[in-house]
């Protein structure tokens, strides 16, 4: 008697429908959207040179577009402190270099040719 009676509420209850059940979940696009402006950055080689000013990064136009750079750029080496320069934007700069003053970048303990992440600041 007690299976007749548990088989009468199964059917009782109404089945919900598996569509109806993932429609309330999220596609995983809209989950993993960020909201606000990404911050983009590249890996790039570090040349010293003795003519720039020690408050200056000199980066190629189409680096500066990459990253978004407006006014300061931030430079990153491993192992060391970030740095933040006024961004000059020049013709003639290989894309993958950024050029900055080398008695600044010794003092600080970065070689030339050293690997480093740079971004808009």
């Amino acid at each position: 008697m007690t299976a007749l009676s548990e088989e009468g509420k199964t059917e009782g209850k109404k089945k919900r429908d598996i569509k109806q059940l993932v429609a309330v979940i999220p596609p995983a696009s809209q989950l993993m959207r960020r909201e606000g402006p990404k911050v983009r950055e590249k890996r790039i080689r570090v040349r010293l040179k003795p003519d720039i000013p020690p408050d200056e990064l000199h980066l190629s136009p189409t680096l500066a577009k990459y990253i978004g750079v407006k006014e300061r750029a931030e430079l990153s080496v491993p192992g060391k402190k970030r740095m933040s320069f006024k961004a000059v934007i020049r013709e003639g700069i290989p894309e993958n270099e950024v050029w900055v003053n080398e008695d600044l970048m010794r003092e600080k303990g970065v070689a030339d040719n050293s690997l480093a992440t740079v971004r808009g600041a």
